[in-house]
C-alpha cells in the first residue's frame, strides 16, 4: 500500500515528527486527520496544510491517557463512512526522572500513550483496511527499544515487536504494519523534558525531522516491517544486537554513576 492513499490520520500532529508528516503526507495529497491536546494549535496547523497543500484536514482535540477522550479517537479511525487509510501514532512522551522517582500515576500515563493508545487505535484501524484489502500504520517507536534504558524503552520494545508481528500478519490482506525506531531528532522532546540537547547526545547523533519522515515514507511505500532511519543508526542497532544482554546492563549503569 502506497502512502499516497486518500487520508492520514496522524497522532502527536502538531509538533515534531507528528508535523513533519502531516506536512509530507499532505505534500503526497493525502486529506488529514490530526489529533492532539491543545486546540489552538491544531487549528493553526490545519489551517497552514490547507492553504499550503489544499487538502481537506479535520481536527480531534483528544489527551490520549483519558480512555473517554481515547475511544473518541478509537471511533474515528473505525469510521468506515469516512476510512482513514493510513494511521501514523506518533504521540507520545519521555520522564526526565527515573523509574522510583516518578509516581506511579505519571508512569501510567505514558505507557497509557505509548502502548495502550498504539494498541487500540491500531486495532480500531485494521478492521476496516483488512476489508478494504489496503492500508497502512506507522507506529513511531524508538533506537531506545533496542536498549535496557527503563519503562520508555520497555514501551517502544513492545510497539516494535507488535509491529512486526502485524506486519507478518496482515501484509498478505495489503495492510503494511511498520515500526519506525528514530534516535535523537531536533524536535520540541528533550525540550518539554527540561533536557538540553548539546548535553543529550553528539551532534552527529541528531537527525532532521523531514529527512526522518522522507526516509520512514520510502521505507513504509516498499512495504518494511521495520524502519531505522541513517546508516548510523542501524549501526548502533547492529551492534546492540551483537553486544550480550548482561553488557548493556552494565553500561547503562555505569551511565548512571
Amino acid at each position: 500500500m502506497s502512502s499516497t492513499s486518500r487520508r492520514a490520520l496522524v497522532t502527536g500532529a502538531t509538533a515534531g515528527i507528528g508535523l513533519e508528516f502531516a506536512r509530507q503526507l499532505a505534500a503526497r495529497g493525502n486529506d488529514l486527520v490530526l489529533v492532539a491536546r491543545d486546540t489552538a494549535r491544531l487549528d493553526a496547523t490545519a489551517k497552514e496544510l490547507q492553504a499550503s497543500y489544499s487538502v481537506e484536514v479535520e481536527v480531534l482535540t483528544a489527551d490520549l491517557t483519558d480512555p473517554a477522550q481515547l475511544t473518541l479517537v478509537e471511533e474515528r479511525v473505525a469510521d468506515r463512512s469516512r476510512p482513514v487509510d493510513l494511521l501514523v501514532n506518533n504521540a507520545g512522551f519521555g520522564l526526565r526522572h527515573g523509574f522510583l522517582d516518578n509516581p506511579i500515576e505519571v508512569e501510567q500515563a505514558q505507557q497509557d500513550v505509548l502502548v495502550r493508545a498504539v494498541l487500540r487505535l491500531t486495532h480500531a484501524a485494521l478492521g476496516g483496511m483488512v476489508e478494504r484489502g489496503r492500508g497502512g500504520v506507522i507506529n513511531v517507536s524508538s533506537v531506545a527499544a533496542f536498549f535496557p534504558r527503563g519503562t520508555y524503552s520497555a514501551a517502544k520494545a513492545w510497539v516494535n515487536s507488535f509491529s512486526e508481528w502485524a506486519h507478518q500478519e496482515y501484509a498478505d490482506r495489503g495492510v503494511t504494519v511498520m515500526a519506525l525506531c528514530p534516535g535523537f531528532v531536533k524536535t520540541e522532546f528533550h525540550q518539554r523534558l527540561g533536557v538540553d540537547r548539546d548535553s543529550s547526545a553528539p551532534r552527529f547523533l541528531w537527525l532532521e525531522p523531514d529527512r526522518l519522515v522522507r526516509d520512514a515514507l520510502a521505507d513504509f511505500d516498499r512495504g518494511r516491517a521495520l524502519s531505522i532511519p541513517s546508516k548510523r543508526y542501524r549501526v548502533i542497532v547492529t551492534t546492540s544486537r551483537l553486544v550480550p544482554r548482561r553488557a548493556l546492563h552494565r553500561l547503562q549503569s555505569l551511565g548512571r554513576k
